[in-house]
């Protein structure tokens, strides 16, 4: 199977996911995240909505870093000794067909899940080497503070625009060495974060889930 189609099947598999998801999502409470019943039965807290779904995309991503990057031939330019599959996975995965590294993976789901308009997701770093990926919002510059800090989620509201958000920052944690070696030797993390050098286990940023609701909870 050449890796252009086991892309495509990825893909396939990342909408039938959040087709699931959007479902559960119909049922969050819309505002305040208390508990109530809709015409579909009982409603879904916010928080344990963005609890399930970061679950479905850590396992996801896990998987893919242990059981498909871990073992490709080549990780950007440099041979794996315990490399079976022959392919490289690297950030220029589309001109050498190859496959792409996990946060490129990860961002393939999170554009055809972003298009559906019933959440959104990402990943953000205070070590960012994609612009995108940067902690913008008020919300999230102190949520990634507090990860790196303690660990730990942080979960809140936001309001973005006109639109607020029920918001949850969970920590990305190092789960394989590819992860720490394409990072530590990336051109950009090494011109903007020369003195970071990461570790196995270690906080390097986080996936965050906006889900949108009807309006921000009165204090």
């Amino acid at each position: 199977m050449t890796s252009t189609s086991w892309i495509q099947r990825f893909r396939t598999r990342i909408v039938a996911l959040f087709a699931l998801a959007a479902v559960v999502c119909f049922t969050t409470v819309a505002c305040s995240g208390g508990s109530s019943t809709t015409e579909a039965g009982p409603a879904i807290a916010p928080d344990l909505v963005a609890d399930y779904i970061h679950t479905v995309l850590a396992a996801d991503r896990t998987a893919y870093t242990q059981h498909v990057v871990n073992r490709v031939k080549t990780l950007e330019g440099k041979s794996k000794e315990d490399g079976v599959l022959p392919v490289e996975s690297t950030e220029a995965w589309q001109q050498t067909d190859g496959v792409p590294l996990p946060a490129q993976m990860f961002r393939l789901g999170s554009e055809i899940a972003n298009e559906s308009g019933y959440f959104t997701y990402n990943l953000i770093s205070p070590w960012n080497i994609n612009d995108s990926q940067g902690p913008k919002s008020e919300f999230e510059k102190e949520a990634v503070e507090e990860i790196v800090a303690t660990g730990e989620p942080y979960k809140g509201y936001q309001e973005v625009g006109d639109q607020a958000y029920y918001s949850a920052l969970y920590p990305d944690t190092a789960v394989a060495e590819a992860c720490v070696s394409c990072h530590n030797t990336h051109p950009v993390h090494l011109e903007r974060y020369p003195d970071k050098v990461f570790e196995m286990g270690d906080v390097m940023g986080g996936i965050i889930i906006n889900i949108p609701v009807e309006s921000m909870p009165s204090t």
